[in-house]
């Protein structure tokens, strides 16, 4: 072997000394720095938050102070004279409105469309409603029963709930923003909201938004699909609820 094969030799040897005396302690030094990591968890976290939001709808979250406004804590007898909380309806899309059996007015309205809705997605298990009545101490689970009967209520995640008269006025009132209060004045003696509240699978109030870009919070129950637009020129929403819980049973 030639000493000009040698003299290669060594040299290609310092370069490789030299390289490792300077690169080496920096790549150690970002390995105990966790740079690489991040830079991996940088990665995995875009991919993880890219499935997920192929998954979400366009429906906008209630927000009070800046934060998605979730379902309250609560606990009622349903017409199975069984416990039911909110709890139980994790993992299901959900409406929920403020009724009693015995009102001569807008109930008898918002119940036939909200069976409208039930038969609509009744092939899906994870599709529900929650009826809290406002006049617990006539709406006995029995009573209940009895008019879930008459209106073809057969969905076994809907609930008709009585309980604890002040629990359920507040949980309309604060927890829903759906009025409810009694009055005299008026037919039946109550005053409520005939509006209907979308509740998703992590329990957060959500809806569509309106021209603005604002959420429409909630959805008149008052007028059917059938009717279309009633006698004020208010048109129905019953279609674009059943869009948008279609949209949130596949979030």
């Amino acid at each position: 072997m030639s000493k000009k094969t040698n003299y290669s030799y060594v040299g290609i040897a310092f370069i490789i000394l030299v390289f490792g005396i300077i690169f080496i302690p920096k790549i150690i030094d970002r390995i105990n720095q966790d740079d690489i990591t991040r830079d991996e968890s940088r990665s995995e976290d875009v991919s993880t938050n890219s499935s997920e939001n192929k998954n979400k709808s366009d429906l906008a979250y209630l927000e009070i102070n800046g934060k998605p406004k979730k379902v309250p804590e609560f606990s009622f007898t349903n017409q199975e004279g069984r416990i039911v909380t909110n709890k139980d309806y994790l993992g299901k899309v959900y409406v929920v409105e403020f009724f009693f059996t015995t009102c001569p007015t807008i109930c008898p309205i918002m119940n036939r469309n909200l069976v409208e809705v039930q038969n609509q997605f009744k092939d899906f298990e994870n599709f529900g409603v929650a009826s809290f009545s406002i006049t617990p101490d006539i709406d006995t689970p029995e009573v209940l029963k009895n008019y879930a009967q008459k209106y073809g209520i057969v969905n076994p995640n809907w609930h008709l709930m009585t309980g604890d008269e002040s629990a359920i006025y507040k949980l309309a009132n604060e927890g829903f923003n759906l009025y409810t209060a009694k009055d005299t004045t008026v037919e039946g003696g109550f005053e409520h909201s005939g509006n209907f509240a979308l509740i998703d699978k992590e329990g957060f109030i959500r809806s569509r938004k309106d021209d603005y870009g604002n959420p429409l919070i909630f959805y008149n129950g008052l007028i059917s699909e059938a009717v279309g637009v009633d006698e004020d020129g208010i048109p129905q929403e019953i279609t674009i609820l059943k869009e948008d819980i279609a949209k949130l049973l596949k979030e």
